[in-house]
């Protein structure tokens, strides 16, 4: 039980970090006196960080095992938000927002793995509570960010979430099941799957994603610039999004059970598209904040389901379908809002959210995929 609980605090002091990083957006617009187009390719740099990196983590968790890289990656990962805040210029923002990419993304790919590897020796599904202590770590960095920042600067912010954050980690690697491969057995061929599924399986988990980074990245500025709000106020547009997502995914484990992973997954992408139409059409800011909660509800479980099935897909090496659709969906979360960032210069973002509820139409339509999540019922 102690290995469940252990990796369950990885994920909440990665969520930690990265809804913390949502408050600082309309600080350095301000701090450095740019546009949102700029600010969208300094976000891009932080996609990109990541997806260079994820593929060296998921090799490290195939030759020694998913705690010596997740390790590895969450002592990196708490202080990055220090350097950002440090940083003097431009330059110097962006480089540290890549680096800041790159040891996120290297250890969310393995702390995934150590999720899955956990599901295997207590024969029981946790991804989706698993990313609910994410989604619950990202709710207080985002929802108390804002006001952390008015009060006491950017810094001081930076410094209090680091300081959390490895009070915790101290705590959970100790306590982190052990997954090395043994020294004699053969090691695992790191080439990419020769079946469609495991990139279908990515397809529907990038699109699921890409409204979840639009509003980790731009809820708060689409509050303050379009519709007047507060700093504070504007931090509470992905910190309800995370909060619903972080109750729908302690849930999301039964429900699936219950309902069936395909079932589920219509239901919740049909949710989704409601909540991202209401934060697009609304005129006020409760109306745009209800819209993030609603859409919440609907995104939290459709990538834990995506992640389960391709760790089950059949005949596939145990970890090379879950590479593939960890990288393919987190470059959605990653990647896209920085082009949210040029397209926010010529759209309102408002009219954005509303493109993003029409994309959902793609894992709508490849739902049938997700059966191989059902894993509990074979």
């Amino acid at each position: 039980m102690t290995v469940r609980w252990a990796v369950s605090v990885l994920f909440f002091v990665n969520g930690l970090i990265v809804g913390s990083w949502a408050p600082k957006l309309p600080v350095l617009l301000s701090r450095l006196s740019i546009t949102e187009a700029t600010l969208g390719l300094i976000v891009l740099g932080l996609g990109i960080g990541s997806l260079v990196m994820m593929p060296v983590f998921g090799a490290m968790v195939a030759r020694r095992g998913s705690r010596q890289a997740v390790t590895l990656g969450a002592w990196l990962a708490a202080p990055s938000l220090i350097w950002i805040s440090i940083a003097p210029d431009l330059w110097s923002v962006a480089a540290a927002v890549f680096l800041f990419g790159g040891v996120i993304g290297g250890m969310d790919v393995a702390m995934n793995a150590n999720a899955v590897a956990v599901e295997r020796a207590r024969d029981r599904a946790i991804m989706s509570s698993c990313h609910g202590f994410w989604s619950l770590g990202a709710f207080a960095g985002a929802g108390a960010g804002g006001a952390v920042i008015q009060a006491g600067g950017d810094i001081l912010h930076a410094v209090f979430v680091t300081a959390v954050a490895l009070a915790a980690l101290a705590w959970a690697l100790p306590r982190l099941l052990t997954d090395a491969p043994a020294p004699d057995a053969p090691k695992a061929p790191l080439r990419l799957p020769r079946t469609g599924l495991p990139y279908l399986l990515g397809l529907m988990a990038l699109t699921s994603m890409v409204p979840e980074g639009a509003i980790l990245d731009w809820a708060a500025v689409y509050l303050e610039r379009e519709m007047g709000a507060s700093l504070a106020v504007a931090g509470w547009g992905f910190a309800a999004c995370a909060g619903t997502m972080a109750t729908m995914r302690f849930l999301g484990d039964a429900l699936r059970l219950r309902f069936g992973a395909v079932r589920t997954l219509r239901i919740s992408a049909a949710i989704a598209m409601a909540g991202l139409a209401l934060a697009g059409l609304g005129t006020v800011p409760a109306a745009a904040i209800a819209g993030f909660a609603l859409a919440g509800i609907g995104i939290a479980n459709m990538v834990p389901i995506a992640l389960s099935a391709a760790g089950n897909v059949p005949g596939l090496a145990a970890g090379v379908g879950l590479s593939v659709v960890t990288i393919m969906g987190y470059s959605g979360i990653l990647l896209a809002p920085g082009s949210i960032g040029w397209l926010a210069e010529k759209l309102s973002l408002g009219t954005i959210y509303l493109g993003l509820a029409v994309l959902l139409l793609v894992p709508l339509a490849l739902s049938r995929l997700a059966a191989t999540a059902d894993f509990e019922t074979r």
